[in-house]
């Protein structure tokens, strides 16, 4: 099995004087987070988190405004220090390196995407995608070299000699973006870059970012507080609530089985139909005993990776049942209440029980 790129064990972060306190009483006690504050005056931002991410993964982490999902990311390159809890990059514990070690891990090893760019605005747009090269001394020729190429990446072919202000929003993000990528970092951690955009723009973007990741590969941890965001996106989905992880799975998982409350309100409106696979809502091929092999191979057919708007479609032109077939070999059935169960949002699998 490949190394997780991304490694967080029992991370706490506590905010305020009586921080090793305040730690004591919600690991030994399970104080919350409001009587951490009543008691101690401390505030917790991130509580015994615990995940990994996988090389080449997007993993998305989401929650409302002040749920720390903006803190836990800042671990991950220690621009925040953690009150307990262990942090690998590539296999390598990151809590106790050197400063200088620090500075080589931040600028060769894992690249950052803020919300606001934060360009330099007296240095032209190959200026400031090239920074972290002429920081490491690299010749002027060499610099523009790569950042031509990452503008390329990002559709900003033409524009490296313009300044930040003869740029829009969306074109500032994505030199931010060809900026993270110019040091060639493994990790990129994306903190809301795309927030603050007009939804058009925001969409475009998001498909141009998925499109860019399929071609450089980079391990992503991306923070948003847009589920719909966190669905286009993310491998794998985090929710997080005063400071802690609610729930962790890929975007279907979050969808169609909420693990409490707070997730179901969350994923209430989300849309299905692109989401959902035939495998999820189908019955197992051997709970149709009656069928023969003939009669299974006869039925109209869907993949077992396709969403319900294919079975949807396929379902127009059938009768009660849909094979369903997983890499040519038979995997179960659809029947019409499975379907039905599947776009209302009910558990497809119980309604054969």
């Amino acid at each position: 099995m490949t190394s997780a790129a991304i490694v967080c064990s029992g991370l706490w972060k506590i905010f305020g004087k009586r921080e090793q306190e305040a730690l004591a009483a919600a690991r030994d006690v399970g104080a919350s987070k409001h009587q951490i504050l009543e008691e101690f005056g401390c505030v917790v931002g991130v509580a015994k988190v615990s995940f990994s991410v996988q090389p080449g993964e997007i993993f998305c982490i989401m929650g409302l405004s002040g749920s720390g999902k903006s803190t836990l990311v800042r671990h991950l390159n220690r621009l925040i220090e953690p009150t307990a809890g262990e942090i690998q990059i590539g296999g390598r514990v990151i809590n106790d390196l050197s400063p200088t070690e620090l500075r080589k891990l931040r600028s060769e090893q894992v690249g950052m995407v803020f919300q606001h760019m934060a360009l330099l605005p007296h240095r032209t747009v190959f200026d400031n995608v090239a920074l972290s090269l002429e920081l490491r001394g690299r010749s002027r020729e060499d610099r523009r070299r790569v950042a031509e190429d990452k503008l390329r990446l990002v559709d900003l072919g033409g524009w490296g000699d313009r300044y930040p202000d003869e740029l829009s929003g969306g074109m500032k993000q994505r030199v931010g973006l060809a900026r993270a990528m110019a040091a060639d970092p493994q990790i990129l951690l994306m903190d809301e870059p795309f927030s603050a955009l007009d939804p058009l723009i925001r969409r475009q973007l998001q498909q141009q970012f998925l499109e860019l990741t399929k071609v450089v590969r980079k391990t992503t941890v991306f923070i948003t507080h847009d589920l719909d965001e966190a669905i286009r996106l993310g491998d794998h989905i985090a929710i997080m609530k005063d400071g802690k992880f609610v729930q962790v799975g890929t975007p279907e998982d979050i969808v169609t089985a909420p693990a409490d409350s707070y997730v179901a309100d969350f994923v209430s409106g989300i849309s299905r139909l692109n989401l959902v696979t035939a495998r999820k809502i189908m019955q197992r091929r051997e709970s149709i005993a009656t069928l023969s092999v003939e009669q299974f191979c006869g039925l109209p057919r869907v993949q077992t990776a396709d969403k319900l708007a294919t079975v949807i479609r396929t379902a127009a032109d059938a009768g009660d049942l849909i094979a369903v077939f997983d890499s040519g070999e038979p995997a179960g059935v659809i029947t019409r209440r499975s379907l039905f169960e599947g776009i209302l949002c009910n558990d497809p699998v119980g309604a054969f029980s």
